[in-house]
């Protein structure tokens, strides 16, 4: 029973946020009528109006705003929606372009940590694919422990630049997003409470994928105690 219960706990831990977020996010999705523009259309016009050289285009990997190209990148539903998740989202990666306009020390680090954070992953998720079969094939403890404790490593770097990168999201949300909205009257008073809630949501995306990535590094950590 405890164990039971320690599982339900560890789940609700780890994917609660990332199944608060998705419900945020789809809840507040349906069209609205009467609103002046789409999500695509907010993100051009508020780019012309803090005159930053970027682009918007709808994108299938998600809603990102991309440093290198200079892009602002949202999913095809918030581009051309017409919901406040679609104003708020677009605000909110707009937040990130407002942030490299103005040479904002926090998304430079993160968009030089987070590369060399993905490729650790990727490489670390290989060590740890090949463990067993370098166990097996050496049949000796010390290869296998190395190759996970690598591994491991690699986990705990991408959990903490996901967790770095919370004071950018939440400045992009609550520190340029939400200001830019409010006093541009992009939104109604009443919608405001939602807004937040949405910009909220977006702020946590990282917060879900870095306690993702704590699940991965425990059920990583158990098999290496079994050995």
């Amino acid at each position: 029973m405890g164990w039971l219960i320690l599982i339900i706990v560890i789940v609700v831990v780890v994917f609660g946020p990332m199944l608060w977020v998705r419900w945020v996010m789809q809840s507040h999705s349906e069209e609205i009528e009467g609103m002046p523009g789409t999500g695509g259309e907010l993100a051009q016009h508020l780019l012309e109006k803090f005159s930053i050289e970027a682009g918007v285009e709808a994108s299938e990997i998600g809603d990102h705003y991309d440093p290198a190209e200079k892009m602002v990148r949202l999913s095809p539903a918030n581009f051309s929606g017409r919901s406040l998740t679609a104003v708020a989202v677009a605000a909110h990666e707009v937040g990130h372009a407002i942030q490299h306009h103005t040479n904002d020390r926090r998304l430079q680090m993160r968009t030089s940590l987070v590369p060399v954070a993905n490729m650790i992953a990727r490489v670390s998720g290989g060590m740890i694919w090949a463990a067993p079969i370098v166990g097996l094939v050496t049949r000796h403890p010390v290869p296998f422990s190395f190759l996970v404790f690598l591994g491991l490593s690699g986990l705990v770097v991408r959990m903490l630049v996901h967790l770095v990168t919370l004071p950018t999201e939440l400045d992009a949300s609550f520190g340029k997003a939400l200001p830019v909205l409010r006093e541009g009257k992009y939104i109604a008073p009443g919608e405001e409470v939602i807004v937040q809630k949405i910009l909220r949501a977006a702020a946590m995306t990282y917060v879900a994928a870095a306690l993702a990535d704590v699940l991965n590094l425990a059920r990583w950590a158990a098999m290496l105690l079994r050995r």
